[in-house]
């Protein structure tokens, strides 16, 4: 009986053990989890890119996409465009080849809606804007925003494999399917 009592004492004490042994693994990993998860959210992805001249333009310049926090903030700077505003939309294809730029494909749309003006109404995900270039041709543009992404895979969102194409004109918002903005100035392939 003593003996019984003995063992009946042991495997409690070992059953307890070992109770702690796996909520304490279980609190690492959570922990671990926990830590993976925090640092993905806070990585920050930036690709940047340069711009070659189209339709016979002295365009150049760069544009930056950097990823942080689920938002991607977007600047493009260019140079050696005649004064006044000018569109810039992201296009399918990051194919820069031809000598128009039409290689690039039409607007980015992977969601199918009308052209028009970003955050107004159905815009394609491609439809940045216009921009203004100075009287020596230099301009500016920027945009933040949780609908686009860096590398995700997902279709309706990332940027990657795109083109980026600044026109010669303004973009109306209205005509369809690209808003009237006339020849392509320059590409860029948005592609690591």
């Amino acid at each position: 009986m003593l003996i019984l009592c003995v063992i009946l004492y042991g495997i409690r004490k070992t059953d307890t053990i070992m109770k702690k042994i796996l909520f304490s693994a279980a609190v690492l990993i959570a922990v671990a989890i926990g830590c993976k998860t925090n640092s993905k959210s806070n990585e920050t992805k930036k690709l940047e890119i340069a711009f070659e001249p189209k339709s016979n333009s002295n365009v150049a310049g760069t544009a930056t996409f950097i990823e942080k926090n689920g938002k991607v903030t977007f600047v493009a700077k260019l140079s050696g465009l005649k004064p006044g505003v000018h569109a810039i939309h992201i296009h399918e294809k990051s194919d820069c080849s031809a000598a128009d730029g039409s290689s690039a494909g039409g607007h980015w749309n992977p969601t199918f809606k009308k052209h028009g003006k970003w955050g107004v109404g159905e815009y394609h995900k491609g439809d940045i804007g216009n921009f203004t270039a100075d009287a020596n041709g230099n301009g500016t543009i920027s945009l933040t925003t949780d609908e686009w992404n860096i590398g995700s895979g997902d279709p309706t969102k990332d940027i990657l494999g795109k083109g980026l194409i600044v026109h010669q004109g303004t973009d109306d918002f209205v005509s369809q399917p690209s808003g009237d903005a006339g020849a392509r100035v320059a590409c860029s392939a948005i592609i690591k």
